[in-house]
Formats: C-alpha cells, structure tokens, sequence
C-alpha cells in the first residue's frame, strides 16, 4: 500500500515538472519573440548571462548548461551575432576556444525586459518565500543527479 502512494505521488511530481517544463517554454518563447530570436537563441543568451564572469564564454559550457550539442550552439551563436546580439572572440589562451559575450545591444534589450520578467517572477513563485524555494532547489537538484544516473543505467540495461 505504501508503494503504491509513493508510486502515484512520483507520477504526480513527474507529471507537475512536465507541465511547468511546457509553461517554461511558452514563456521564453514569448520572451524570444519580444527579442526577434527563437527560443532556443533566448535560452542561449540566458546561458551566456548566467556563465559570463566578465571573460565570456565557451561554447561547450553553454552547450552542457542546455544539454545540446556544441555544433548547434555554434550555428546559432553565430546567428545571434550577425544579429548583434553577442560577440564572439578567440579565447586569448587558447585560439580554439571561442569565447561569447552578450553586446550592449543585447544587454540592453534584456535590462528592457527586467521588469516584466520581475513581475512574472512575482506570479509563478507568488505564494514560496526565499528559504522554501532554496529547500526546492536543493531537492531538485538532487533529483536531476539522480535522474542522470538512472538515465546512465537505463542506457547501459538498454545496450
């Protein structure tokens, strides 16, 4: 009996996560659209806002912040960049690395959106206080290194 309602309380969190992982993409689909880019380039700005430390940043970093493969985070890095929106540079240490950067246009453009992302922060996370939404992300985070390691096991069951 106490499975069965650990089972079903799983297939309710699992179904929860995939209904917000949807709502999260028709909001940074909306958020893209604000920009003229797609949703794909919006996470990739964000990726490059969270991992900048003032040197840029590689691509195969952002690639492993999205989980997707480097070759598409080339392609449209270099998409953004004819349309202004990052720069990209040799690393100064090493000339294979290629190191992005938000523009100011982009810099910009995104501070333009600060207030709104705001207030749809405000909404989503409306009735969670600091220290509960600190506990969720630990328990999150111990989720997905989970998740990655019954993945691995799932793959290696699977060969």
């Amino acid at each position: 009996m106490i499975e069965k309602k650990l089972d079903k309380t799983i297939r309710e969190f699992i179904w929860n996560i995939v209904e917000i992982h949807a709502q999260l993409e028709d909001i940074h689909t909306s958020w893209a659209g604000l920009l003229g880019i797609t949703q794909p380039q919006w996470l990739i700005l964000m990726a490059i806002t969270e991992l900048d430390q003032g040197r840029g940043v590689a691509g195969i970093e952002i690639a492993n912040k999205l989980r997707v493969h480097p070759a598409f985070v080339t392609n449209q890095t270099k998409i953004l960049e004819k349309g202004g929106f990052l720069s990209r540079q040799p690393a100064a240490d090493d000339a294979r690395f290629i190191l992005m950067s938000l523009t100011p246009k982009a810099t910009a453009e995104i501070e333009k959106l600060s207030k709104r992302k705001l207030a749809l922060n405000s909404t989503m996370f409306n009735e969670l206080d600091e220290k509960t939404l600190s506990e969720l992300n630990g328990a999150l985070a111990t989720i997905a290194r989970n998740a990655r390691l019954a993945a691995r096991l799932l793959a290696i069951d699977a060969s």
